[in-house]
């Protein structure tokens, strides 16, 4: 074989060598990424979920439109990942009327309750959901389509998630906004159904039995204790005092609260801050601005009511959760 030949077929093996290389890198640029470290997918979850689950029902059980609505209806009007995400911080910080997108969603669930975020939270969450895909409930596409988005497909980067083994904090986590989110469900259902006064009624009654039966599906003790407790039962001993006291720091600081795990042998202790927005203050908020039948009806149902005076954005509890190793 001549050194012809060998040259060109050198340089034909590298040239195919390097055709694979390039049409491998244009492949991995299509595959799904992991975001495990996008902040934005974690504070969604922990912050947004409870309301806005991508795993409720179509037509019973919901207390918001999911999340992957809210991307899509900004969508729609927003094409600039900038004005996107200022426009979902904008509502965020001042919920109202006249600044709603989503009208289907007012009319049936009325305005989110205002809350108040640790500062660049929501941006971050915002700039998750036009960066990638969101959960989408499983009848979802069908409803959107059903409202003229034809072959509707989510945009987005999709996501891999990486299983791995719970860290304890993680575990926490999950027993406190899942139980958060039965109570908020069954009370914002009711306020919406039938207004504060029977949304009283059923903490008074359901509240308890509620987040005791998701302490018996974790095989865990679940609590919401207080400072300022409404009901005996969930008054705050001399050590969950001083994590809510630490929390109550963490908003004064404009600091995002982080779990607190404790190691108690074969056991784990988790505390979790409970922070007030405009809804609970119908209940919970300054005596001026309760209406008095329902304040009428707290005296009546907790003669030793404490759980009265707050504002926007305070710690009204914790979550305390005791489970095993």
């Amino acid at each position: 074989m001549n050194k012809l030949l060998l040259i060109s077929m050198a340089l034909l093996f590298l040239s195919c060598n390097k055709k694979n290389e390039s049409y491998t890198d244009v492949e991995n640029e299509n595959k799904p990424l992991d975001t495990i470290n996008h902040n934005g997918k974690k504070l969604m979850e922990t912050h947004c979920y409870v309301c806005h689950s991508p795993t409720a029902k179509e037509n019973e059980g919901r207390i918001a439109p999911p999340m992957i609505a809210v991307k899509s209806r900004y969508l729609m009007e927003y094409d600039l990942k900038e004005d996107f995400v200022n426009a979902i911080v904008a509502f965020a910080e001042n919920p109202n009327k006249d600044d709603a997108m989503m009208h289907g969603a007012l009319k049936k669930f009325g305005v989110m309750p205002k809350q108040v975020f640790p500062e660049n939270i929501v941006a971050q969450i915002a700039d998750f959901m036009y960066d990638y895909q969101i959960e989408e409930p499983t009848w979802f596409k069908e409803h959107w389509e059903g409202h003229g988005n034809d072959n509707w497909t989510q945009p987005g980067k999709k996501v891999v998630v990486v299983e791995k083994q719970k860290t304890y904090e993680e575990i926490g986590l999950e027993y406190a906004l899942s139980t958060k989110k039965l109570l908020g469900q069954n009370l914002m259902g009711t306020i919406q159904k039938k207004g504060t006064l029977e949304a009283l009624a059923f903490c008074n009654i359901q509240a308890m039995p509620l987040t005791d039966s998701m302490s018996l599906k974790y095989s865990a003790t679940i609590k919401r204790v207080s400072d300022k407790n409404r009901n005996s039962n969930n008054k705050a001993n001399a050590e969950e005092l001083v994590y809510l006291s630490q929390f109550k720091k963490d908003i004064t600081d404009k600091k995002e609260s982080k779990p607190v795990v404790v190691d108690n042998g074969d056991k784990v202790q988790f505390y979790y801050p409970i922070p007030t927005n405009t809804m609970c203050l119908q209940c919970h908020g300054k005596t001026e601005n309760i209406k008095p039948e329902v304040l009428k009806k707290i005296k009546a149902l907790y003669p030793a009511d404490l759980a009265i005076g707050y504002g926007e954005n305070e710690v009204r509890g914790i979550w305390s959760i005791t489970f095993n190793k």
